[in-house]
């Protein structure tokens, strides 16, 4: 039995999803999902319907607080490591695919990870200080583990190399630009996810101007006209756009420049608080956590939700016009899966675009929310990032294969 595990580290969570390789296609068989890792962290195990065997949910809080944060997402892999071979004595891992949040300008497209490959992507680590180090180090884990299998990585940001100069670029001296100084985007997988989505729509629908909102923790919007991402939230980094868990978004440069003179921080000191303690945490004062905010009482945590709500709407109106005009809003992510109340807000002031939601179906999470009425479809569709990986390391399985086997002609 011939495994696939596809390995996703967030800046506070840790996905990973086991797949069976078939000869003509994968099937999952198990989702590890681990939250809240810098805190009080969880793991829920979900079992798919396989094997004859019902779907099943398993949940237990894990104990991380002895183990230094920056070890968390090992510690995590380690778990899921041990519990694979407890439960399949006869099976063997034979690749693992990696979500890698920043392929920069030089990978484009799924890759072979090799030793090469890992110092190009370390090169990367300043562009995404808040992801790159984790997810290489998850590389390393793997290779360390199990060193026959395939690592494969895939870019969050490979969805968006379609974007135009006017939108790419930042009106800086243009050595820069060219020096690799420009928007990259992210969240690429899920956005790609989505799109293979779209898909499976009416003709008319799959090829509508789109805003795909992926909210959680980590937050962007994605424009995407005739399947492709034409503009998006993130930037040169992925603290660019709208606020997040713990990171500020878009900010007037001038900010930067007072706080390091007249507050004396460094760029470490600096760094920290724009990746760390800014977002829904630093207005909130409380959590970096949407459903903790939501449940309190403190005005403070309502401040941070409605500014949320406020520059996404924002957002969508910016995208819309990049479009040419909206025709079809997507939720996807954590928060926008999952969290109606966020939809509605969101939806509310996007009413000047023609955006109605049903109440009910909004309440209950439904696929379509938006009204007859709407000119504006709305939906909610969870999206899934490890299948879009599995996808691309089976590609790249095949392709070595397939040179192999020209080799050996």
């Amino acid at each position: 039995m011939s495994l696939i595990l596809t390995v996703n580290g967030g800046s506070s969570s840790l996905k990973c999803a086991l797949f069976i390789r078939y000869a003509d296609h994968d099937e999952c068989l198990y989702r590890f999902r681990f939250s809240n890792i810098l805190e009080q962290a969880q793991v829920l195990v979900r079992r798919d319907k396989a094997f004859g065997r019902e779907a099943s949910v398993e949940q237990n809080d894990l104990p991380l607080t002895d183990i230094p944060k920056e070890e968390r997402h090992q510690a995590c892999l380690k778990y899921v490591m041990e519990w694979i071979d407890a439960q399949f004595l006869d099976a063997e891992i034979c690749a693992f695919g990696h979500r890698v949040v920043h392929g920069g300008d030089m990978f484009t497209a799924p890759v072979l990870v090799t030793d090469d490959v890992m110092q190009k992507l370390e090169t990367l680590i300043p562009l995404a200080p808040l992801h790159q180090p984790y997810n290489l180090k998850l590389i390393q884990v793997c290779q360390e583990l199990i060193p026959s299998a395939i690592q494969v990585a895939s870019f969050d940001t490979m969805f968006h190399h379609s974007h135009a100069a006017e939108e790419k670029y930042y009106a800086i001296p243009r050595e820069y630009s060219e020096a690799g100084i420009h928007k990259y985007g992210f969240h690429g997988l899920s956005y790609e996810f989505i799109n293979h989505k779209l898909e499976e729509l009416s003709e008319q629908d799959k090829h509508a101007n789109t805003i795909v909102c992926h909210l959680g923790a980590g937050a962007s919007m994605c424009a995407i006209k005739d399947g492709k991402s034409i503009a998006s939230s993130m930037g040169f980094t992925a603290v660019e756009g709208l606020p997040m868990g713990t990171r500020c978004g878009t900010i007037d440069p001038g900010v930067l420049l007072f706080l390091q003179r007249h507050y004396q921080l460094d760029n470490d000191q600096l760094e920290n608080v724009l990746y760390q303690q800014s977002g829904w945490l630093g207005v909130s004062g409380e959590s970096a956590d949407m459903l903790t905010l939501r449940h309190s009482d403190n005005p403070h945590a309502q401040e941070a939700i409605d500014m949320f709500c406020y520059r996404a709407a924002l957002e969508i109106g910016r995208l819309s016009a990049a479009l040419g005009g909206l025709k079809q809003l997507v939720f996807t992510g954590g928060v926008g899966e999952n969290d109606c109340y966020i939809r509605e807000q969101i939806c509310q002031r996007s009413a000047w675009l023609g955006v109605k939601i049903n109440d009910l179906a909004n309440s209950n999470n439904l696929s379509c929310i938006s009204t007859a009425e709407s000119s504006i479809s709305v939906r909610v569709i969870a999206t899934n990032e490890e299948a879009m990986i599995a996808q691309h390391t089976e590609e790249v399985m095949d392709w070595l294969a397939a040179r192999e086997e020209q080799a050996a002609v």
